[in-house]
């Protein structure tokens, strides 16, 4: 008896090591030959350049190709994050460490051969256009490349490096302010050229991301540059569907090219020129400095006419856009994140008198102030819906009218004791990509099989388009007559979308900006 078990350990054991052997460790990409670190049955590859380093006189240009090295690369360490201050990435666990040199991907792979056509999954972090890098600790791709996708995450330029604009540099040629756009979409060339040497499916290309990602999904979603780099979408917390903004306009962040040409000018100014030649030799660490604190959010993607032609929800309702499947939603206390203190009935007012003009009654009424605390609640709440709620019940509204394809709406409401009011701006990440906080003690059993069911749906949705599975709750598509959409909480059902009431009214207030706009063109 002995002897089998021993034979049968033998055997198991070298089963397993022609297994690790048979991964896909090393492989020729754009620019040389990288090697990876197996850790069980997933090789990682980290800090791999898709991009030339955007410096000196690459600063404020497109992504320019790929500096070839000899030998085989270590990728086995994270790039540095792209220029920004560090503080929101250090608080999620990130090493502090920023460079302008910053045009570096990372991929988890399953895969025991490079011929077994994987689906991809492409993500794209967040952090206000002003923050973000693919370090943080959350986004490590392991637990859903062990369902059988390769999970790869690109680095973007942020801040002034990468939404900066003035007459100067659009005067350079093409994409002038969108240069964190230009680099997600580089990296999305990178990976259809490169990702079947890992296993992947250049076909089955799935983007993903949160919040600004999320944002900068439904941009990619509309970007003639972007076309056919991918075939599925997720957003979470994220969409842009508003008008453009052209003064102080309430729940709009997009500037068209001339205004934002004239916000840089300022920007230089400020550091004393306005010379972009001038500007290209200021140290990295100065711009910094003056973009101010993490998520001063100073900067944003530009109507440029080229990677965002114009204002998006009229590009769809145009047809003109990649039609992909989405999978979208938003969280049920956005807003508490970004709550400001002391708000009163008083304060309330005036800044919805100020933002929403001739519409400053309709949003009253929908977000009632007649205490502090209910003047509190309804300013947390008005900054959740235009940040989140319109933009993504609106993505879903025009996905149903204009599209081919379906979308699939969630409501994440996973109430905790430390969240009593709802899921907070970004709860729903850990549960997506399974890294679940341990610094409390072990996640309980709801949260595991929760993580464990909504990670399914996002893994069966970039392979196959639909969310859907064995076991798993039915998640209907999204229409605009019924309005249902999954809800997250210990319970996963379809209901009809909450807080229709309040959309309706942004709905009234966004249709009446866009009317004036078009009045100004």
């Amino acid at each position: 008896m002995k002897k089998q078990i021993l034979a049968c350990l033998l055997t198991f054991a070298a089963a397993r090591g022609s297994w690790v052997e048979a991964q896909v460790l090393t492989a020729k990409v754009t620019g040389g030959t990288v090697q990876g670190v197996a850790n069980g049955n997933i090789v990682s590859f980290k800090g791999i350049p898709f991009a030339a380093p955007p410096t000196g006189e690459q600063r404020w240009r497109p992504p320019q190709p790929v500096v070839s090295w000899s030998g085989t690369k270590q990728a086995d360490t994270f790039a540095p994050g792209c220029m920004q201050d560090p503080a929101m990435a250090v608080m999620f666990g990130a090493p502090p460490k920023v460079k302008e040199d910053c045009l570096y991907l990372n991929l988890w792979s399953p895969a025991r051969t490079s011929n077994e056509r994987l689906p991809v999954m492409v993500w794209i972090y967040g952090g206000a256009f002003a923050a973000g890098m693919t370090s943080i600790p959350l986004y490590d791709g392991t637990h859903l490349a062990q369902k059988g996708v390769i999970l790869v995450s690109i680095a973007y330029r942020l801040g002034p490096f990468g939404f900066l604009t003035t007459p100067q540099l659009s005067s350079e040629g093409k994409g002038a302010g969108n240069y964190g756009l230009l680099d997600m979409i580089a990296g999305l060339r990178w990976v259809n050229k490169n990702i079947e040497a890992f296993g992947g499916d250049a076909s089955r290309v799935t983007i993903f991301g949160e919040s600004a990602g999320g944002i900068a999904v439904s941009m990619l979603a509309a970007s003639p540059v972007a076309k056919g780099l991918f075939q599925r979408a997720i957003s979470e917390s994220g969409g842009y569907f508003q008008p453009p903004k052209y003064a102080n306009e309430g729940g709009q962040n997009g500037l068209p090219a001339k205004l934002a040409e004239k916000q840089g000018v300022q920007f230089l100014s400020s550091m004393g020129t306005t010379d972009i030649k001038a500007a290209r030799t200021l140290s990295a660490e100065l711009i910094q400095k003056e973009a101010g604190p993490a998520l001063s959010a100073r900067f944003w993607p530009v109507y440029d006419g080229y990677v965002l032609p114009g204002d998006l929800y009229e590009m769809y309702q145009a047809r003109r856009f990649n039609d992909t499947p989405v999978l979208i939603g938003t969280n049920s206390d956005e807003g508490a994140l970004f709550a400001h203190p002391g708000v009163t009935t008083g304060s309330f007012g005036a800044e919805v008198r100020d933002g929403y003009d001739a519409k400053a009654g309709v949003i009253l009424a929908a977000y009632p102030s007649g205490t502090d605390a209910e003047a509190a609640t309804s300013s947390k709440n008005l900054f959740r819906d235009t940040a989140f709620g319109w933009p993504t019940w609106t993505w879903a509204r025009l996905q149903s009218r204009v599209s081919k394809n379906p979308a699939y709406v969630y409501y994440f409401d996973h109430r905790t004791p430390a969240t009593p009011d709802g899921a907070t701006h970004g709860a729903e990440m850990a549960y997506v990509f399974g890294n679940l906080d341990t610094r409390l003690g072990p996640p309980s059993a709801a949260d595991l099989a929760l993580s464990e069911r909504i990670s399914s749906y996002w893994v069966n949705f970039a392979k196959t388009s639909d969310p859907n599975g064995p076991d798993l709750p039915a998640w209907p598509v999204f229409n605009e007559t019924t309005q249902q959409v999954l809800y997250f909480d210990g319970t996963i059902v379809a209901k009809p979308l909450p807080n229709q009431p309040q959309l309706q009214a942004l709905n009234d207030y966004y249709s009446w900006r866009r009317a004036e706009a078009q009045k100004r063109n």
